[in-house]
């Protein structure tokens, strides 16, 4: 899976978590850019996310990820690790 196809993947995660088919994910993207995006649904987003590209993540690696663009290169690498 290449990032592009992960950012295509997180966009329709975050549409359905959030209840918001308006949200647009760009690499910059952060909490702070969607209103709905808050600590409880963050939860449920890393819940959703870690179902969908089957990985695990780690507590201190989420807590210091800046944007989509780090997360996505968390996910891309665990995959490649696979």
């Amino acid at each position: 899976m290449t990032k592009d196809e992960i950012l295509i993947e997180l966009e329709k995660i975050y549409k359905e978590v959030l209840d918001d088919d308006s949200i647009e994910l760009k690499l910059e993207t952060n909490a702070d850019d969607i209103e709905a995006w808050d600590s409880m649904s963050n939860i449920h987003l890393i819940i959703a996310q870690e179902n969908k590209f089957n990985i695990r993540f780690d507590l201190g690696q989420i807590s210091e990820l800046k944007n989509i663009s780090e997360l996505i290169d968390v996910i891309y690498n665990d995959l490649q690790n696979k």
